[in-house]
């Protein structure tokens, strides 16, 4: 693991999933467009859920996500194995099993080094062999900010499709803001924090 060199935290201006854009925000810019539509599409735009499902077979789905967002905690390795499991972890919140994945990469090459990218990267990989995923590619974008995530694809029955809310979005603002406590910080940055915290018990 890399040694910490600069507090990724305080490098951008959100932490986690508190970057999101706001829902009423992304409501209007979304209202009366006209999107496409497909009878085999089971869950798609109209729900917010954690995966789009698209139906394949007749006992064979793809559950589709991406999940990408600003450093939470300042550990690059570890905030690569925390975003990485927070996109696989929409996968298994629909009860599927996520087969493939693709980087998601924002990085500021003018102001950080390098070398945190690689920490970041090593660190999803870790996640993601941890889950059995393998990765098939990524996208990279200089900009100012880091952000890192996944696109992840996988499988599921489209009659067994689960809703279930999962994440550590709450915990990793709370890090960023210094409310919490060690024992908080060092349940999701410790090295057995993986991917089995997230499987549903059908997966």
């Amino acid at each position: 693991m890399t040694e910490m060199k600069t507090r990724l935290t305080q490098t951008v201006k959100g932490a986690g999933c508190a970057a999101k854009l706001a829902p009423g925000d992304l409501d209007r810019a979304l209202c009366g467009l006209d999107l496409p539509v497909d009878d085999d599409l089971i869950i798609g735009l109209e729900r917010a859920d954690d995966a789009g499902v698209y139906r394949v077979t007749g006992d064979l789905a793809l559950v589709q996500t991406l999940d990408f967002f600003p450093p939470m905690i300042d550990d690059p390795y570890s905030f690569g194995r925390i975003a990485a499991a927070n996109a696989l972890s929409d996968i298994y919140a629909m009860g599927g099993t996520p087969k493939t994945a693709m980087n998601i990469v924002v990085f500021p090459a003018k102001r950080l080094d390098i070398s945190i990218l690689r920490s970041v990267i090593e660190g999803g990989l870790h996640t993601i062999r941890e889950a059995g995923v393998v990765l098939v590619g990524g996208h990279t974008v200089d900009d100012n900010e880091l952000k890192y995530g996944l696109s992840v694809t996988g499988f599921i029955h489209p009659d067994r499709i689960l809703t279930k809310p999962l994440g550590t979005g709450i915990i990793c603002t709370a890090i960023k803001a210094g409310l919490a406590g060690t024992e908080v910080t060092d349940r999701v940055t410790q090295p057995n924090f993986t991917v089995e915290m997230y499987k549903s018990p059908q997966n």
